[in-house]
């Protein structure tokens, strides 16, 4: 368990489904996590429980699910994940999905990952790690730019939101360069 100034990271637990389900069927979240991807939602009941079934059971030496709780009331609101850890190229794929609306823009989900990259470079000898979103969640841009991370490349018109394409905007983050912010 991870604790920060707004938010704690736990591991994911069998009864966190519910808020997934929950999640991953509300199209707002949808939207704004995945791009309005269908891969992402609507599910089922079903294929969350199978989704699940495999989070549940992941080597963190490769990936793993953590649940977002707010610290003020304990609330479950959203996941953070690593994924793809390369321990010979020394990288990792990261995200981050705060599902309880009301918590949106009020800073959970960037303690959230400030958690989750300071316990990869601290647990791993990784060199960098790596996230990506859509050009149009300009919210997200702002956080993953204020967390450190740089923009290192655009795949044009790559994402299509609602019959409108954006840039899928892809970036990185060095060790050095979270051990030493400019």
């Amino acid at each position: 368990m991870f604790e920060g100034s707004l938010v704690r990271l736990r591991a994911l637990r069998a009864e966190d489904a519910a808020h997934h389900l929950r999640w991953r069927n509300d199209p707002e979240v949808v939207r704004w996590a995945a791009a309005g991807d269908p891969c992402f939602g609507p599910v089922t009941a079903e294929a969350i429980g199978l989704g699940f079934d495999t989070m549940l059971r992941l080597s963190p030496r490769e990936s793993a699910v953590f649940t977002v709780e707010d610290l003020a009331g304990g609330r479950v609101i959203g996941m953070a994940d690593y994924r793809d850890l390369d321990p010979h190229a020394g990288v990792a794929t990261l995200g981050v999905t705060v599902g309880e609306r009301e918590f949106w823009g009020c800073g959970h989900g960037s303690d959230a990952m400030r958690l989750l990259v300071g316990h990869l470079f601290g647990a791993y000898c990784l060199s960098r790690l790596e996230l990506d979103t859509w050009s149009g969640n300009e919210r997200a841009v702002r956080a993953f730019t204020r967390l450190g991370f740089r923009e290192e490349g655009r795949r044009r018109a790559a994402v299509l939101v609602e019959g409108e394409r954006y840039d899928r905007v892809l970036f990185g983050l060095l060790r050095e360069e979270w051990a030493n912010p400019a």
